[in-house]
C-alpha cells in the first residue's frame, strides 16, 4: 500500500460554507458567502489580491479567529476537525530539523515523539517526491522546489481526506512549478482539494472547477469546468480559450475591488 493511500480511501466529503462573514481590520471581506467544495475533486480559486481568497481558506481551516461567522461542515455530517491538511504559500519548514523531521513534525507536535513507523512513512513519502538523498539536509541547503517538495510531503504525511492549499507553487521557476503541479495532482487524487492561485493555466490544469471570488465583500462572481482530467497538458488547445475567459473574469474583479 501506499504510504499516502489511507485517507483517499476513506471517501472524502463534500465541504459547505454557508453564510460566511469575515471582516479584516474593519472591511468585510465577505458576507453571506456560500460555497460547496466538492468531494474527490480539486477546486482552484482565483480572485484579486485583497479579495479574500487566503481568508476563506483560514475561516474553513478553523483559523479565522473571531472575525469570522457562518457555518463551516463537511456534507458527511462529520466534524471537520481533524480531517484537514493545511498547505501554506512558504514552505514554513523549521530550519533546525532535517527534511526527514520536518515531513514528521505533526506526529512529534500531536504525541511528542516520532515513532520508527512515523520515520518509515516520512521517508516513502519523500522517496515518492524524488527527494530520499535529501533527507538528512537542513532546509537552508535546499532548493526552492525542494523545500516546496519536503512541504507537500509534510502536508501528506497528515493523510488528511480534505487538503487546503495557498498559493503553494508560487515561489518556483516555471518549470519546477509545472512539475510539482503534476506531482500534486498525482499524490492528491481521490482526496478533496482546495487550492488558492494567481495563476489562471495552473488552475485550468490542475482544477476540476475554477472559480473567480470578486467583489467588496467578496462572492462568487465566476465559474469554469474545464474538460478533460487533471493534470492537463499545457499544451491543450482547449485551455486557451477558458485561459482567455478567467483572464476576462478577473480584470473584472479587479476593477470591481
Amino acid at each position: 500500500m501506499s504510504a499516502i493511500s489511507s485517507a483517499a480511501a476513506a471517501a472524502p466529503p463534500s465541504v459547505r460554507v454557508q453564510a460566511a462573514r469575515l471582516t479584516y481590520r474593519g472591511a468585510v471581506l465577505f458576507q453571506d458567502l456560500t460555497l460547496e467544495v466538492p468531494g474527490v475533486a480539486w477546486t482552484c480559486l482565483l480572485g484579486p489580491s485583497g479579495v479574500g481568497k487566503s481568508s476563506l481558506l483560514r475561516l474553513i481551516a478553523g483559523l479565522a479567529g473571531v472575525a469570522a461567522s457562518g457555518t463551516v461542515a463537511a456534507a458527511d455530517g462529520a466534524p471537520l476537525r481533524g480531517r484537514i491538511a493545511y498547505l501554506a504559500q512558504q514552505d514554513l519548514l523549521l530550519p533546525w530539523l532535517s527534511s526527514l523531521e520536518n515531513v514528521a513534525l505533526g506526529a512529534r507536535l500531536r504525541r511528542g515523539r516520532v515513532t520508527p513507523s512515523d520515520l518509515a512513512r516520512a521517508r516513502a513519502l519523500l522517496s515518492e517526491l524524488g527527494l530520499s538523498e535529501a533527507a538528512g539536509n537542513r532546509p537552508g541547503t535546499l532548493s526552492g522546489g525542494m523545500r516546496q517538495r519536503v512541504a507537500l510531503a509534510r502536508t501528506l504525511f497528515e493523510d488528511r481526506p480534505v487538503v487546503l492549499m495557498d498559493e503553494p507553487f508560487s515561489a518556483v521557476d516555471a518549470i519546477t512549478r509545472l512539475m510539482l503541479q503534476d506531482l500534486a495532482a498525482r499524490l492528491l487524487a481521490g482526496r478533496t482539494v482546495l487550492m488558492v492561485t494567481h495563476d489562471p493555466m495552473e488552475a485550468l490544469r490542475l482544477g476540476h472547477r475554477v472559480l473567480v471570488m470578486a467583489g467588496r465583500p467578496a462572492e462568487i462572481a465566476a465559474q469554469i469546468e474545464p474538460p478533460g482530467a487533471p493534470p492537463r497538458a499545457i499544451t491543450d488547445p482547449r485551455l486557451l480559450p477558458l485561459q482567455a475567459e478567467l483572464l476576462r473574469a478577473l480584470e473584472a474583479a479587479r476593477l470591481a475591488a
